[in-house]
């Protein structure tokens, strides 16, 4: 049951409640995402269904090397309380983290701080296996909420990076795809505001 303080708005009832989702959602601006809010702060939650087994995508999401190659550079002690450095590619972010859970291959939760923000943001992301497919539910709460429709085009971007570097393709132009995907959330946004 959902707490009567927490607000959501989804992308489209379908795409989170069956998680009847493809990793080639890169077509059209087709949403993977929920907007909501908790305490004054926001939450995005973009799911997806890839093709890939979860030993393979928990390795795309915690190996540095294979982070390299869809999402960002990434260095540091990725353990339980390790603290890290990323420049993530798609958004130009360049910040730190610690690594706040880890239940391999099902879970990683790492917290991250905005450099001009005082609040930490957190970035959870769940793994669930379905055969030799894998349900990723990648969830980031924290954010102002003036930025929601922003922040749920750039995740969906990562999300759909990770689908198509797992399927053996490029990262998409990130500044053309969110230029698709932002419009889609802005009404979204307006809605949780």
């Amino acid at each position: 049951m959902l707490d009567p303080e927490i607000r959501i708005i989804k992308a489209s009832e379908d795409s989170v409640k069956d998680y009847e989702m493809t990793s080639n959602a890169g077509a059209g601006s087709r949403l993977l995402g929920t907007l909501g809010t908790a305490d004054g702060k926001g939450i995005v939650t973009v799911a997806d269904r890839l093709d890939a087994d979860i030993e393979t995508v928990w390795s795309a999401i915690t190996d540095p090397s294979r982070l390299a190659s869809w999402w960002g550079e990434v260095e540091g002690d990725l353990r339980l309380g390790g603290e890290y450095r990323a420049q993530v590619y798609a958004s130009g972010w360049d910040g730190t983290g610690r690594i706040d859970a880890c239940d391999a291959p099902r879970r990683l939760r790492v917290l991250t701080r905005e450099p001009d923000q005082p609040d930490e943001q957190s970035v959870e992301v769940t793994l669930t296996s379905d055969g030799d497919k894998t349900t990723l539910v990648w969830e980031e709460r924290g954010m102002p909420v003036a930025y929601l429709a922003g922040y749920g085009a750039g995740i969906q971007v990562h999300v759909e990076d990770l689908g198509a570097y797992l399927a053996g393709r490029e990262r998409c132009d990130a500044g053309a795809r969110m230029g698709e995907l932002f419009p889609a959330y802005e009404p979204l946004a307006a809605k949780v505001g």
